[in-house]
């Protein structure tokens, strides 16, 4: 398989970038998801011409609007890092990337709840880095996220399922036909009901619009299926999504496999087992009874085992 082609703040893969000559090598980016993944390293700081080592910066002012200056000595770095961080953004668009994570409480790459000063020295953290805000502005439908929140195993999984969508989405997106995206939403029907319902709705009329080239109806699609994937996928929808997948082979299944679906099913929604369980017992069903269609889902394998991202309770 192709690799996915990924954003990162440089110092998580190790890079020694930091003000102190450091790096905050996250092994489960670099070593785990770097099976999957061709990182694109970026280190706003440094490739925008700050030096190493070098002075401590914040966030001061409004922010909404705020200003990027040194800790201690006040010099105001603000233009220099915004006219990088467009040149930057503008460059990163050859780059076909599937989302980006970002550096944590960094004032030039954290995300969210980044630390901003007011005029009296005291922090507030509602801010975002000045490079994360051009980037998210620029590429507004990518996934992204940030190194601290992928400890969470719910975010993780959301955040790593979005970017194998978004590298589908873009073999989709080189055959520019209807035919391609009507084979994409139908393969990740399972898939996008278990994030949303409502908007799976909303994109099938777009596949199913014939008034429409099939570039017009993609464009109005991808920011449909970006909204959905933010909208995580929790256990009443899985469960929702896991029984329709029952009604594929109800009529196959014997009373014993009938009841044995439901009882796991009933310990996923109490949280004595993880969605694995019963997504690989859906597995073997769909193998027994021949079912091509429930094959071809990504629902059932939507990203690599070896990521366990469906392990957890």
């Amino acid at each position: 398989m192709e690799k996915i082609r990924l954003g990162v703040s440089a110092c998580l893969l190790g890079h020694e970038v930091r003000y102190n000559g450091g790096h905050k090598l996250n092994h489960y980016i670099r070593d785990v998801l770097g099976q999957f993944a061709d990182f694109v390293p970026v280190c706003p700081e440094t490739e925008c011409g700050m030096s190493i080592p070098r002075e401590t910066l914040r966030l001061e002012g409004s922010p909404d609007n705020p200003r990027l200056v040194t800790g201690k000595t006040k010099i105001d770095h603000t233009q220099q890092m915004l006219d990088w961080a467009h040149r930057r953004a503008e460059e990163l668009e050859k780059e076909n990337l599937c989302g980006f994570i970002f550096k944590k409480d960094s004032p030039s790459s954290g995300l969210y709840r980044v630390k901003v000063y007011n005029d009296k020295g005291q922090p507030v953290k509602k801010g975002t880095g000045m490079f994360a805000g051009v980037f998210t502005r620029h590429f507004p439908l990518l996934p992204v996220e940030e190194d601290g929140r992928l400890n969470d195993p719910g975010l993780r999984e959301n955040f790593i399922e979005s970017i194998f969508v978004f590298k589908r989405m873009r073999e989709m997106l080189q055959k520019k036909s209807r035919g391609a995206l009507v084979d994409f939403h139908t393969r990740h029907k399972l898939l996008f009901m278990a994030h949303s319902p409502v908007h799976y709705k909303e994109m099938g009329k777009l596949v199913a619009d014939g008034s429409q080239t099939a570039e017009e109806s993609i464009g109005q699609y991808i920011p449909l299926l970006a909204e959905a994937l933010c909208l995580r996928a929790t256990p009443r929808k899985h469960i929702n999504v896991l029984q329709h997948i029952m009604g594929y082979f109800k009529k196959q299944l014997t009373p014993d496999e009938k009841q044995e679906i439901l009882e796991i099913l009933e310990n996923y929604r109490k949280a004595y087992v993880p969605l694995i369980v019963p997504v690989t017992l859906m597995n073997h069903f769909v193998r027994k009874y021949s079912q091509p269609y429930l094959r071809d889902q990504y629902y059932l394998n939507p990203h690599p085992l070896e990521l366990q991202l469906r392990n957890h309770v």
